[in-house]
Parts: structure tokens; sequence; C-alpha cells
């Protein structure tokens, strides 16, 4: 065999043999969900906005595409969902004081004001994701509205 095909044949092992190394899926409850979106009072077109843009990476539950069963592609996946509830996790949104709730929400007003989020990679393989003007209007007057809810409570601190 040449050193070519060996190296070819070498690779397809280590690729095959890293198939059986996954990643835990970011699989939890919905529940978590449901009580940021009822604290927050979002209308049903601000959940779908949410849902459809937002809750893969910003939650404790991800609907995971196919391809996510491909190691590296399953790592990489991981990387951005960690890294995206690092920045904002509405699972944990129960235990964020309501000047963190403040704060994150006035963060996600600025991303979407930039046009950061959702991020452009996401976007490649979830085209429901791609948000119009009017959606990303939408999302921010939400924000807004509840932003002032928690800066009147702030007040009160």
């Amino acid at each position: 065999m040449t050193r070519k095909k060996k190296i070819i044949v070498g690779v397809v092992i280590v690729f095959v043999i890293a198939q059986f190394f996954q990643p835990n899926k970011n699989q939890g409850n919905l529940e978590s969900i449901d009580l940021f979106l009822v604290e927050t009072q979002a209308p049903k077109e601000v959940k779908q906005i949410l849902q459809q843009a937002c809750f893969d990476c910003h939650s404790s539950s991800t609907n995971y595409p196919w391809y996510n069963s491909i190691t590296p592609v399953n790592y990489w996946l991981n990387s951005h969902i960690k890294e995206g509830q690092k920045h904002f996790n509405v699972s944990k949104w129960a235990s964020y004081s309501t000047k963190k709730k403040d704060h994150k929400l006035e963060e996600l007003i600025e991303e979407l004001d930039e046009g950061e989020m959702p991020l452009a990679s996401y976007t490649w393989t979830h085209s429901e994701a791609q948000l119009t003007e009017a959606q990303v209007q939408i999302l921010m007057d939400w924000a807004s509205s509840v932003r002032s809810n928690y800066s009147l409570h702030n007040d009160h601190d």
C-alpha cells in the first residue's frame, strides 16, 4: 500500500473511532423555559421567535439537527451552545436577580440592534432563525417593555 493510501486509511479509521465519542446533549426540561416566558409575559409572537431563533443555544433544551451525530461537528455545536448559555440562559432565569435580568435583557436588545444575534453560523443551517427587521423590532420592543418592569422593581430595592 502506498503512503498516500495509508494516510487515507488512517484518517478514515480515526474518523470512525471518533464517532463513538459524543459530548453530552443539552436536553433539559421545558419547564424552565416556561418559567421565563410566564415571568416576562412573552406574547405568542415573541414565544415563536424565541423558539425559532434563540432557545437552542440560550436554554437547557436544544433541538438538535441530524448532523449533530457526526464528530467533530457535534463538539463544535456543543461549544456554541455552552458559549450561548454562558451569556444568556433562559433556563436559569429564576435564579437571576432582578438587576441581572434587567441587564440580560439590555444585552439582548444590544445584540439584536447590532445584528449580532442570531449568529450567522446558526442561521446558515437554520433558515427559520433568520429574523426579519420586523421580528427584531418585536423582540426589542418586548424586551424593552419587560426591562421597564424590572427597572421599576430595582428602584424600590
